[in-house]
């Protein structure tokens, strides 16, 4: 009977020790989670896309001039596309020069090159450049935004809609942090845009405007490469910064601070725990397994075949050499086979959890055998005798 009081008594003091250890280690995660300042945030490895972090990430929310995002990217596609050139006049319109909020003073019918609405746009976050850009490049601003709306649906943005293209407070302009950060991450592939988010101070108008940078991370933030702030009244303080150290690129998206020294401080806690965290390598993928695939029906009796991991995978620092790559290829495929075409797939993975796939794709074309590819390889072999 003792002894069963013994018992009793002990299971009795282990499960009040380990209910105040479990409410210790979730009082412990919920501050983890609330020294964040951000209602919501995500952090994203940029090259691979890869989140690292999230706090209500599909939360609708009003971002500012983050809009100014999706408007870079329509100029920089425009810029890409031989469409306009930096070197163009732009005219302001009445519209354009009627924005209020952070501007440049924009005046009816004055002209600036699209170079210099560019560096008001990114560095100050000037809403009648982002307008007058916006017109230039669409005839109308109406006409820009079901650019940006039909981009945001091109890039998976599924909770966001443009009313405007600078960002002023509208009813139903509305996105989220994970959708700030798709747009963010597709406009980093212009490096062009860096000359400008790289940028501290500038000048339009021969020096008589001077442009100083919104992004203060620029100052004080160790890798910081850019990209946009914004604040107002129902946004409250954003950003979407992007950095980069040692091969990782990052991009820290921070919505609704109450105030700058937030938005800021979230954005720098981000990046930190990334680069703290998190590495990207190249996998190796065993040479020997990419052999030739047999092609049927061919003139050819096989196909070469090739794998690009440029892109590289993200894992925890210290893992790198752990990353295992194993080579799916398929039996054989019929001709005819055209180069690029998919015919097998690496997997990429780490203890057991799948980091990436990567398509294995033909090197060259492969016809097939058919009266008229067979009667033009024996002229051509005729040719060379």
């Amino acid at each position: 009977m003792k002894k069963k009081r013994v018992l009793a008594c002990l299971l009795a003091v282990i499960l009040f020790v380990s209910s105040i250890g479990l409410a210790a280690g979730a009082e412990e995660e919920n501050t983890k989670e609330d020294t964040l300042a951000a209602p919501s945030a995500i952090l994203m490895e940029a090259n691979t896309g890869m989140i690292l972090y999230e706090k209500n990430p599909d939360e609708k929310r009003p971002c500012a001039s983050i809009t100014k995002v999706m408007t870079l990217l329509l100029v920089m596609e425009a810029l890409d596309d031989g469409k306009i050139a930096l070197s163009d006049m732009v005219s302001t319109s009445e519209h354009a020069a009627s924005m209020g909020g952070s501007d440049i003073w924009l005046k009816p019918g004055e002209s600036m090159s699209v170079d210099d609405l560019l560096k008001a746009t990114v560095i100050a976050s000037a809403n009648d450049a982002a307008v007058a850009l916006a017109e230039y490049v669409a005839g109308s601003e109406e006409a820009f935004l079901d650019q940006m709306n039909q981009r945001a649906k091109e890039l998976g943005m599924t909770n966001t809609v443009f009313k405007n293209c600078n960002g002023l407070d509208e009813e139903g302009h509305v996105t989220t942090a994970r959708d700030v950060a798709i747009m963010s991450r597709e406009l980093i592939k212009h490096e062009k845009i860096f000359d400008y988010s790289q940028t501290w101070i500038d000048y339009l108008r021969d020096g008589q405007t001077q442009l100083v940078n919104t992004n203060k991370l620029l100052k004080t933030y160790n890798g910081i490469t850019g990209l946009k702030t914004g604040t107002t009244g129902k946004a409250g303080s954003c950003i979407s910064a992007t950095a980069e150290r040692d091969g990782v690129s990052l991009i820290a998206v921070v919505l609704g601070c109450a105030n700058t020294k937030d938005r800021f401080s979230s954005a720098a806690s981000l990046l930190d725990q990334g680069f703290a965290n998190w590495s990207v390598t190249v996998p190796t993928v065993p040479q020997e397994s990419l052999t030739a695939v047999p092609v049927e029906n061919g003139m050819l009796d096989s196909v070469e075949i090739q794998v690009d991991t440029s892109q590289g995978v993200v894992v925890p620092k210290g893992k790198k050499d752990q990353v295992t790559c194993k080579v799916e290829l398929s039996e054989s495929v019929t001709a005819p086979v055209k180069k690029g075409q998919k015919v097998g797939k690496v997997i990429c993975s780490l203890e057991d959890e799948i980091l990436a796939e990567y398509p294995v794709t033909a090197k060259g074309d492969v016809e097939e055998i058919t009266f008229g590819s067979v009667w033009d390889l024996l002229i051509r072999q005729f040719l060379q005798t």
